[in-house]
């Protein structure tokens, strides 16, 4: 036999305390948005509308080739030469290859289209305000984002980005929403009770995120703020989400939507739903995805702060979020660098992104280790972050996430540098 097990008499709080004096400390940073802003060249904050509509046009006219090709798929593997060459299984199966190759390339195509109209929501497409809501309202309603409404509550999570109190979205869990008791009221605290879920349901959670988050998000604030009210959603023009003077803005989202909604059934009626769904259906669901999946690794790893209180400002919070090498060259060509270079984003929404990866090597130069970067496998980092951040604790005004078994990775020094308050 071996050894025997020794059981730990220490309680829980004890031996959680001793861990977390070991952990890395972590230091919010000292400067000033003005501080930061004069260390990036003035060059780089400005709007070139001739430019940005050239990454239109490019990504308008790709969607319309493989479209083109598209269309082409069913027709072109059922010609009894192509049959005869391949055999009948052969050609059936070589057939799905080219959907699902047709569903990877226009899905990313339509992503990046959806990118150029959040961008146009910042203000970043042009500098004529007009440019940026037509071009806007037009790509987000093509993929089913209410465009006014969402830039709305998109501009509030800018502003308040890793405010436990102000943002919008992924606003962490805290122990308390959980029904987790305290490390200081438990003499034995087992966490597999609240997490024990199986690789298999993890996985099912992780899906049912990635295609429904989104519309979710819409609908019902899911991952929102949770001090809203039951009902907060983005169609409702007297939401709180919306101010009076906003309130037709919203209605023209909702219009466009519904519009949408016609144009659809009446491709299914003309065209068949089955061609309708994958020539257009899936490829949203590729949206729908890669949105959520760039924006949950944007805003979600155990690495990054959220604040309560006084020690949150505009800085702090732009400076947690991470850059990410988002599927290699796919990423920066047809996603517009939207994950590469997006800490510089959030301190500067306006900032055209084709100025991200110059402006990035100043921001990196001059906020040094407050820069986060992060090139692990994004599908690995998807399961890593989904498993490792959990919840952040009910106390303290510096927060970082727990995983399964209650451990962080970070903890807030015991010092800290004054936080400069800053309107913008």
């Amino acid at each position: 036999m071996g050894a025997p097990v020794r059981v730990s008499t220490q309680p829980t709080a004890q031996l959680k305390g001793d861990q977390e004096q070991s952990l890395p400390e972590y230091m919010p940073m000292p400067w000033t948005l003005k501080e930061i802003k004069a260390a990036i060249p003035a060059h780089l904050f400005v709007r070139d509308t001739p430019r940005a509509f050239l990454y239109l046009i490019r990504d308008l006219l790709m969607a319309a080739v493989v479209w083109k090709l598209g269309l082409q798929i069913d027709a072109a593997f059922m010609r009894p030469d192509i049959m005869s060459a391949l055999t009948p299984s052969g050609a059936e199966v070589t057939r799905w290859l080219a959907w699902l190759a047709y569903w990877w390339v226009q899905g990313l195509i339509f992503t990046g289209i959806w990118v150029i109209g959040h961008e146009c929501g910042h203000g970043a497409f042009s500098g004529h305000k007009w440019v940026n809501d037509i071009i806007g309202f037009t790509t987000h309603t093509f993929l089913w984002t209410p465009y006014f409404s969402w830039r709305i509550s998109h501009h509030r999570h800018h502003s308040n980005h890793a405010s436990m109190e102000r943002d919008e979205v992924y606003v962490p869990k805290t122990r308390g929403d959980l029904g987790i008791p305290k490390e200081s009221e438990a003499h034995h605290l087992d966490y597999d009770e609240y997490f024990g879920d199986t690789p298999i349901y993890t996985m099912y959670m992780l899906i049912r995120q990635q295609l429904l988050a989104f519309p979710a998000y819409l609908l019902f604030n899911v991952s929102g703020q949770k001090d809203y009210p039951k009902w907060t959603n983005h169609f409702d023009p007297n939401s709180i989400l919306f101010t009076k003077e906003q309130r037709n803005v919203v209605i023209v989202s909702n219009l466009g939507m519904a519009t949408m909604a016609y144009l659809v059934r009446e491709a299914c009626a003309q065209y068949g739903a089955a061609s309708v769904a994958k020539l257009y259906g899936i490829p949203w669901l590729c949206v729908s995805h890669w949105f959520i999946m760039i924006t949950y690794l944007h805003h979600t790893d155990p690495e990054l702060p959220h604040y309560r209180k006084a020690e949150w400002n505009f800085q702090r919070g732009a400076a947690a979020t991470v850059d990410r090498d988002f599927l290699g060259w796919w990423g920066r060509f047809f996603l517009h660098d939207v994950a590469h270079f997006h800490v510089i984003h959030h301190f500067f929404p306006k900032m055209p992104w084709y100025h991200g990866e110059e402006a990035t090597q100043y921001l990196k130069k001059f906020i040094g280790d407050h820069y986060a970067y992060s090139d692990k496998p994004v599908f690995k980092a998807l399961w890593h972050n989904y498993n490792e951040c959990q919840f952040v604790e009910d106390e303290g005004d510096i927060l970082f996430y727990r995983n399964r078994k209650g451990q962080a990775v970070r903890r807030p020094a015991q010092k800290l540098s004054p936080c400069p308050q800053e309107t913008l």
